[in-house]
């Protein structure tokens, strides 16, 4: 996991209305890819909820707090989203669902190092299954709860077919765009892996510092998803 691509990364969950989440995923696909990237944004996958239809889950990474501040004001300020935002807009019942999230490491971000995105009209959609995994914490995830799951998670996984691609602490910083609201006042821990066949018990270790019991997303990426099984 080398050469991650952003210190600042976004797990965006929206809740749309009944039968729009494809609807909203075309518009995406076509005008908000690279539109975002064009002005500094790191569009780094969308997918489907398999567990819920009316949830469209998205990736969005930048270099820095001071880059994504920079980024946001270009990108919602400016002509594209102007153009197709109330369309996006109709789809959608809430889209406050972010977590402000950092790599756990330096190099625990994702690598998407020679990965290219499906151009544009791309309509295959990819197999398989990434699971994004959302520990809630009592406290701020530190050295050792990072160490304990290196040691017992990610081996474990790998074995049984499920390497963890990516995984991140809360970004404590004050969220500077406060037009578009982040998830505050909570401590969580996350990882990415492509989905597991079959699981084995957190440790506990990790388990005895939950405030709520994990959430696992189970997400199939769209078609033009750079981060993909």
């Amino acid at each position: 996991m080398s050469e991650p691509c952003c210190s600042v990364v976004e797990l965006r969950q929206y809740t749309v209305h009944p039968g729009t989440r494809d609807t909203l995923i075309e518009l995406f696909d076509r005008e908000f890819v690279e539109s975002q990237e064009a002005v500094g944004c790191q569009v780094i996958g969308q997918f489907r909820d398999l567990d819920d239809p009316d949830r469209f889950v998205w990736l969005r990474g930048f270099a820095d707090m001071a880059a994504r501040r920079q980024a946001l004001g270009a990108f919602y300020g400016g002509p594209v989203w102007k153009a197709h935002r109330e369309t996006a807009n109709a789809t959608m019942i809430d889209s406050d669902n972010v977590l402000l999230l950092r790599p756990a490491r330096i190099t625990s971000g994702f690598n998407l190092t020679g990965v290219a995105r499906p151009p544009l009209g791309a309509t295959t959609i990819p197999e398989g299954i990434l699971e994004a995994t959302i520990c809630s914490l009592a406290d701020p995830a530190d050295e050792s709860f990072a160490a304990v799951f290196e040691r017992d998670v990610v081996p474990a996984l790998q074995a049984v077919g499920a390497p963890v691609l990516a995984y991140f602490v809360t970004e404590a910083a004050v969220n500077d765009f406060p037009a578009l609201p982040v998830r505050e006042g909570e401590n969580v821990f996350v990882w990415v892996s492509t989905a597991a066949a079959r699981t084995r018990p957190l440790p506990a270790a990790m388990t005895s510092r939950f405030s709520t019991p994990p959430q696992t997303l189970r997400l199939s990426s769209t078609a033009r998803s750079r981060l993909r099984p």
